[in-house]
């Protein structure tokens, strides 16, 4: 996988759907307020984080990707701080303005390697003038992608018209939000994890069984190519159409924050599978991507040297084949 990982600088991947402004609050906590019984956060640090889509186009950059971000934005500042993060991380952005929308926020209050509290700032629901604008923007630049990821976080960026149009595309990757599979036709892949998987299918995903009934569900009823579910702690199963479905054990030794380790997934596959790989092969890479994540505090991207090292280091995993799949998925 070292000539793979050689392979990804330059590979051209289209990122769209909701993007958002993830912010941290790092402190110390040494007493309780007088106020009320919780813990007092004396601020030390602030720091800003592309999140959603835009961590994804974040994650293809820090591979050596060429990826290009479209969006929609509110018209505030931290709209424009989104873009300029953006602009930091050295690829392509077109952002559409909405000035109906705030930008969605995520502030996390941070003391030590806890995270005390979680504020969202967000509007969810149509956004019909923002979204013909996004379609066309998309319109533009899907077919000199080599791979697409759609990131759903159900903030409205992603509707029908616009996977309507990316269908055309051979190799589209889709980041579901539950509230939006009826939404779903034929994408290559998909990235459920296991609540989205088990609220896709209707079969709660507890072990392999259940998790190899509940995506051969989702690939029938969602007309997927292929399918990855992503098991936290347990990794991955990957659901390879007359080859089978195989079990890619995890590649985390230590797990700090699993914030953003779906968006590392998501880029890592379509980046691999953009530049060439098989979908396994690009699976394997995926886990040891999402497995550096994870170790860090708050939203992170792997290097290639990180990358690189983890491969180096999990030379001897492979993956297990759990069971057939039938030819005929219908």
């Amino acid at each position: 996988m070292k000539e793979l990982i050689a392979r990804l600088g330059g590979t051209r991947v289209l990122v769209v759907g909701d993007a958002m402004l993830d912010h941290y609050e790092w402190g110390e906590v040494h007493r309780i307020s007088p106020e009320a019984p919780v813990p007092i956060v004396q601020v030390t640090r602030q720091e800003w984080k592309l999140g959603g889509a835009g961590n994804v186009a974040a994650n293809v950059a820090a591979l050596g990707g060429a990826p290009t971000l479209v969006a929609i934005r509110g018209t505030d500042e931290a709209g424009e701080r989104l873009e300029a993060l953006c602009t930091r991380a050295g690829f392509a952005v077109s952002l559409v303005d909405c000035p109906a929308r705030e930008t969605t926020r995520k502030t996390r209050v941070m003391a030590g390697h806890q995270q005390m509290l979680r504020i969202d700032h967000e509007s969810t629901g149509p956004l019909p003038a923002a979204s013909a604008l996004l379609l066309r923007e998309t319109a533009k630049r899907h077919l000199d992608a080599a791979a697409v990821v759609v990131s759903d976080y159900g903030k409205g960026a992603v509707h029908a018209e616009l996977l309507q149009d990316l269908a055309a595309h051979p190799r589209v990757f889709l980041d579901p939000k539950t509230c939006n599979y009826p939404l779903y036709r034929q994408a290559y892949c998909m990235t459920p994890n296991t609540k989205e998987g088990s609220e896709g299918s209707g079969i709660t995903i507890t072990d392999p069984a259940s998790a190899i009934a509940a995506g051969r569900v989702l690939l029938q009823r969602y007309g997927l190519a292929t399918l990855v579910l992503t098991l936290g702690a347990d990794g991955m199963a990957v659901f390879v159409p007359g080859e089978g479905v195989f079990h890619v054990p995890t590649m985390a030794q230590q797990v700090f924050d699993v914030t953003g380790a779906g968006d590392t997934v998501i880029a890592t596959l379509a980046l691999s599978v953009g530049a060439g790989a098989d979908l396994l092969t690009a699976a394997m890479l995926a886990n040891l991507a999402a497995g550096i994540v994870v170790g860090k505090i708050g939203t992170a991207a792997p290097s290639v040297e990180e990358l690189t090292g983890a491969l180096e280091a999990h030379a001897g995993l492979r993956p297990e084949k759990w069971a057939e799949l039938p030819k005929n998925l219908g």
